[in-house]
């Protein structure tokens, strides 16, 4: 039986080196970003390993001795290193349905000719219409939910010893202890997919796996001076839900915003893209329990997409014929340029 003292002390060295950590992300943003202070739901993505923590685990894996060390790696990490704890922290906790297999793959811009149709859109609209979104309407919502919402980022020295291609996908496998076929598994590939594809024409894109890459990547593409939203809940999911106020919050459509949608994998991974003529929406959705404020993303150029796109299977048409929309989801994010 653990000491109750000893307990209280190992809270005490958790907190503090979160907070430490929180406080560093901070200091970051604040030097980095024309806001007085990050998001909370971002803070609580930045790492909980301290400096120590991190040098430890670092020489740890120098030394390929992190795999005896994984279990306690993950849980002071807070991120996934089996499907086992995946399935626990992602789906038992919530009264919704199992995650759609198509849940990762919708946002894709490079949709497989073999997608099936019906399983696409079994559990509400990924991709919908710009019309089809008006107040006093429905609109059935496809799951919001990142399947593994709770994992937080690597800092950025200690994930950048990670092998992070196809090409090395055994060995990244082996320092998180994934098993073939496994959930997991599919995850890891359908992420590095999707981060090693190229970019359609006029799109720029890239995979942050740190909280400082991904500052970073947003200074570099709109400057220091940004404005972020996101939605604030997954309520709705899989509903047919009332939709209330429709807000156009940006309406730019020559200063493109950074789109981030968070990608599932072990730690924190987001698929970060800047598309050409988007138009951004704040939509109250009335869910059975709460009312969510989403945000809506409208593409108002689709002409270089692939004409095997889900989004023209569901709704007709084919490239640069329509407007084409969809939700930000669970820990997405949009950002866009501000006035200094």
């Amino acid at each position: 039986m653990t000491h109750p003292i000893l307990l209280l002390g190992l809270l005490i060295i958790t907190y503090f080196s979160g907070s430490q950590a929180e406080n560093a992300f901070s200091q970051y943003w604040e030097e980095q970003i024309g806001l007085p202070r990050p998001p909370h739901w971002l803070v609580a993505k930045t790492s909980p390993l301290d400096l120590h923590q991190t040098a430890t685990f670092m020489k740890l894996m120098e030394e390929n001795e992190l795999s005896s060390h994984l279990r306690s790696f993950c849980k002071q990490a807070n991120i996934a290193c089996s499907s086992n704890a995946l399935d626990k922290k992602a789906i038992d906790s919530r009264n919704l349905l199992a995650v759609a297999k198509w849940n990762v793959a919708k946002l894709k811009y490079d949709s497989p000719n073999d997608t099936p149709l019906p399983v696409a859109s079994q559990g509400g609209l990924p991709f919908f219409r710009e019309s089809m979104v008006k107040e006093g309407g429905f609109i059935h919502v496809p799951d919001l939910r990142d399947p593994m919402s709770y994992k937080s980022f690597l800092p950025q020295s200690l994930v950048s010893k990670i092998p992070f291609s196809f090409a090395q996908i055994k060995e990244l496998k082996n320092i998180f202890g994934v098993v073939d076929e496994s959930k997991m598994d599919k995850y890891i590939q359908d992420t590095i997919e999707t981060c090693e594809k190229s970019p359609i024409s006029g799109e720029q894109s890239t995979c942050v796996t740190s909280a400082v890459d991904l500052i970073d990547f947003i200074v570099e593409k709109l400057g220091h001076h940004v404005h972020v939203w996101s939605t604030e809940s997954v309520e709705g999911s899989y509903e047919n839900v009332t939709i209330g106020s429709v807000k156009l919050i940006y309406g730019n459509l020559f200063e493109p915003p950074v789109i981030c949608h968070s990608q599932p994998f072990p730690f924190q991974v987001y698929y970060c893209h800047v598309l050409q003529k988007v138009k951004i929406y704040a939509v109250d959705i009335y869910a059975l329990k709460k009312v969510n404020h989403a945000i809506m993303i409208c593409h108002y150029d689709t002409s270089t997409w692939n004409p095997n796109h889900l989004a023209f299977q569901l709704l007709g048409f084919g490239p640069g014929l329509i407007k084409v929309c969809h939700w930000i989801n669970e820990n997405g994010m949009v950002w866009v340029k501000t006035l200094g």
